[in-house]
Parts: structure tokens; sequence; C-alpha cells
């Protein structure tokens, strides 16, 4: 007799307009890093998994320059904040909000995300 462990990984979804839509296996996912998804629509989102294991989404594409680059910023807190630096300007944004902690007219989206 062959014994197998079962294990049920958790995903990693995010929610768009009308469902939620799977990114990866939550354990893919490095914490204190980011990666890059590639959405049904074409664009991509920028994921993160801090070293509390909670998980963020933004758009990835850094409004600054235009660069889809988000995703290999540095992350960091301010004030208790999650946030991420663009690795090209450095322009920080908030991991929740999408909102630019260095300038408060640019945003990014931010996504809604779950462990599912």
């Amino acid at each position: 007799m062959t014994l197998t462990l079962e294990t049920t990984a958790l995903k990693v979804q995010l929610h768009l307009t009308d469902s939620w839509f799977t990114v990866c296996d939550l354990h893919q996912l490095i914490p204190g890093r980011g990666v890059a998804a590639l959405l049904p629509d074409g664009s991509q989102v920028a994921v993160f998994r801090d070293r509390r294991d909670r998980v963020y989404a933004i758009d990835n594409r850094d409004p600054f320059t235009g660069a889809a680059v988000l995703s290999r910023g540095l992350t960091g807190t301010d004030q208790g904040r999650p946030f991420v630096a663009s690795p090209l300007l450095k322009q920080r944004f908030d991991l929740l909000s999408g909102q630019c902690l260095d300038d408060e007219t640019v945003s990014v989206t931010a996504y809604e995300v779950r462990t599912a």
C-alpha cells in the first residue's frame, strides 16, 4: 500500500469586474518579491506577497515612464502602509490603494486580492 499526501494549494485570485481571476498558487510567490501576471484583457498586474503572507496587486505599468516594471520594484512600508518603489524613477506606490506616495495626483489601479 502506498500513501501519498494530499495537498491543496491556495490560489491567489484577483477580483476583476464581475468575477475572480486565478493568478497563481500562493506558494509560488516569494515573500518580499513581486511577479507580473497577464490579465484576460491583455494588461499586466504586479502581485506581491509580504513577509507576513499578505498579498497585494496593482497595475504593473509605471505611470511616470510607461514601462511595465512595478513588479520588479523594492517593497517596504511607510507609516505602516505597504508600498513598492518603481525600479526606474523610485516613486513609491501604496499597495493597498495604488496611490503614489510621492505625487498625490498620480495613482495606479489596486486590485482586491484573496487566497482560496
